[in-house]
């Protein structure tokens, strides 16, 4: 696991470099790299080389994965959201580059992630690149990640049910884990039966 997340680390750091506007990388680059288990990544690798594959053709679409989860974690921090004032032991990004540019930093990780699949993922047949880009669209739409933050944020101060709860998990936490190794099957090569079995055991 040390291993797999040292790469994914190598890979999100060259993934953006200090550059103009400086501002707006850096906060990418705050939140980004503030460390975390990688936990998404690692299960993406570790699914693509359970099919039969090398983890390097699973590399860009686990950097972007934790791009998207990044992401999600600076907009649950916001004021108008969770407003948290600590992530991972540190001030969240809000609190240091401001609201804007947390927001456009976030909507800029979002972009690069998709970006990064579609432009690295070299060695992969683009109908699995493909596969994979609409996988990850669906798990963060209105239909999966964004689906459970509105759900959350609708729920605070009431009551809900269990199966109301249980929908605000599956959609904000396990949908993106899914994703994660589902779409590493798949740039691993793995056909359906293999996707659906691990999609089974998840």
């Amino acid at each position: 696991m040390s291993s797999k997340a040292n790469k994914v680390n190598k890979v999100l750091d060259e993934a953006i470099p200090l550059q103009h506007p400086i501002k707006l990388h850096e906060s990418m680059r705050y939140s980004l790299l503030a460390g975390g288990k990688r936990v998404r990544p690692i299960l993406c690798l570790a699914a693509c080389e359970l099919v039969g594959s090398d983890e390097a053709n699973a590399i860009p679409i686990a950097c972007a994965i934790e791009m998207i989860h990044t992401m999600s974690l600076t907009h649950d921090d916001l004021p108008c959201m969770d407003n948290d004032d600590i992530r991972r032991g540190q001030p969240t990004n809000h609190k240091v580059f401001g609201e804007e540019t947390t927001i456009l930093a976030s909507g800029a990780l979002l972009a690069l992630a998709f970006e990064l699949v579609a432009s690295k993922s070299t060695n992969v047949s683009p109908d699995r690149v493909l596969r994979v880009i609409v996988k990850l669209g669906s798990t963060i739409g209105s239909k999966g990640l964004v689906a459970g933050q509105i759900m959350d944020l609708c729920s605070e101060g009431k009551e809900i049910s269990l199966d109301e709860l249980e929908y605000i998990h599956v959609h904000k936490t396990s949908k993106l884990l899914e994703a994660a190794i589902v779409c590493g099957a798949i740039m691993g090569g793995g056909d359906e039966i293999e996707v659906e079995k691990l999609m089974e055991i998840w």
